[in-house]
């Protein structure tokens, strides 16, 4: 399993899709239904639900939001008491090692048990998800602390620069890229759904 994979990536893996399948077995879903709902093939979720896979971060949102929850909760780890406070130093990286190598996605909250997630995200040049286009119960809102970022609700552009803030209804198909010849770094805050 995971082939040369660091034993703390395999671990987190095969703990991701344990989650996953747990997550989907409680719902009633077959892999056929969270498939139609997450917008990924059976065999890749399958993968995932046996620590086979090293998913990207676009794919765990997909199926995140197929499952109806936040993103994050598909890495959550029950701790008996969890400090408000998030050092730099701590930040949860989302997707850990299968997060696209133009971006990076941190939790800067230390759980996901509150009405809101809040992500540290930072875009390289180049860095596009409008093949994975995201859809999902909530809201969202960013801001863009240095760089430009594109964000796209149902193909409409809006372009965003240092201090620039933006936010829509999470239901509206939306997407990102950094169009730009330098890094974006941004916070978002996503109304997780429901469940």
């Amino acid at each position: 399993m995971n082939d040369g994979a660091p034993e703390s990536v395999a671990a987190m893996l095969g703990a991701v899709g344990t989650r996953v399948r747990s997550l989907r077995k409680e719902r009633g879903f077959t892999l056929d239904q969270l498939s139609e709902l997450s917008g990924l093939s059976t065999g890749i979720i399958s993968q995932v639900e046996r620590g086979l896979a090293n998913p990207s971060f676009s794919t765990l949102v997909q199926l995140a939001h197929g499952l109806g929850i936040p993103v994050g909760m598909l890495f959550q780890v029950q701790k008996e008491h969890r400090s408000p406070l998030v050092r730099k130093s701590e930040r949860r990286r989302l997707g850990g090692h299968g997060v696209d190598d133009d971006a990076v996605y941190e939790l800067l909250v230390p759980d996901l048990n509150g009405a809101l997630e809040v992500t540290w995200v930072e875009t390289r040049p180049g860095h596009d998800t409008s093949a994975t286009p995201f859809r999902h119960d909530g809201e969202e809102a960013g801001i863009v602390l240095s760089g430009h970022k594109d964000v796209y609700l149902d193909g409409v552009k809006y372009e965003l620069g240092p201090g620039d803030a933006i936010r829509y209804p999470s239901t509206i198909p939306h997407w990102y890229a950094n169009s730009s010849d330098e890094v974006c770094t941004a916070i978002w805050v996503i109304t997780p759904p429901t469940w």
